[in-house]
């Protein structure tokens, strides 16, 4: 196991928004993942694909799966407390609808939005490593391109942000995170793409009021108002 462990990082090959099933780019990752199959083998356990609409114009990004949420039920944000907050704000927002029940096929359907993580496999301790995070942005950036009409991005975390701003080929010094922080990017499908900043919707971060559910809100409501502006040209 610590061989595994210890296997350099292999770069993703070609254009694809997903990882393969049994993805083995990162080994750490892929030996957790076959841990937590050994104990819970009825879970999902493997990369969790991309929740979306191809007509989406907002596009979240989170860290990672969660042991006992994503990484459980195979979509994003499903299953533990932070998709509690955001399927609740994504609906009262008009970017969902239906009953969040925390399982994937609660019938829950996205209006105009994607979700997807900058890692796309569980971490041990919910920590990837830098090497890690830039093995699979590939398949960010790939996520990117394959939506034409978006309009912003909404990062949860510090993580998210710096990760899609490397997917779009952005200096991080541009674009300082800082929660309800707002940046307009040259780059993206749409060219007219706002990149909106939020402190990561964990329970951590709710119990210890690092973020609230008015912060969060605040931060859906000037999102939503960018996403409903009459587009008339690129800015620029």
């Amino acid at each position: 196991m610590k061989q595994a462990f210890d296997a350099k990082v292999v770069a993703p090959t070609g254009n694809k928004s997903e990882p393969e099933a049994d993805c083995l780019i990162c080994p750490r990752l892929a030996s957790f993942r076959a841990s937590s199959q050994a104990k819970e083998p009825d879970w999902h356990n493997a990369p969790v694909l991309n929740f979306l609409v191809p007509n989406a114009r907002l596009l979240i990004i989170g860290l990672a799966p969660g042991l006992r949420g994503a990484n459980r039920t195979g979509r994003p944000f499903t299953g533990d407390f932070a998709g509690d907050l955001l399927y609740e704000t994504l609906i009262d927002f008009g970017f969902a609808k239906g009953v969040y029940r925390a399982h994937a096929d609660d019938g829950l359907r996205l209006i105009g939005a994607a979700i997807t993580n900058a890692v796309r496999c569980v971490p041990p301790q919910n920590k990837p490593t830098p090497q890690e995070i830039n093995a699979c942005r590939p398949f960010l950036s790939a996520t990117i391109a394959t939506l034409p009409d978006l309009r912003a991005i909404l990062a949860l975390g510090r993580i998210a942000h710096d990760s899609a701003l490397r997917a779009l080929g952005l200096k991080l010094s541009g674009f300082p995170f800082a929660h309800g922080a707002e940046h307009i990017l040259p780059g993206g499908p749409s060219k007219d793409l706002t990149l909106f900043d939020s402190y990561h919707c964990s329970r951590y971060n709710t119990n210890t009021g690092v973020l609230t559910p008015g912060m969060f809100r605040d931060v859906f409501t000037r999102l939503r108002e960018e996403i409903d502006r009459p587009r008339k040209c690129a800015r620029g």
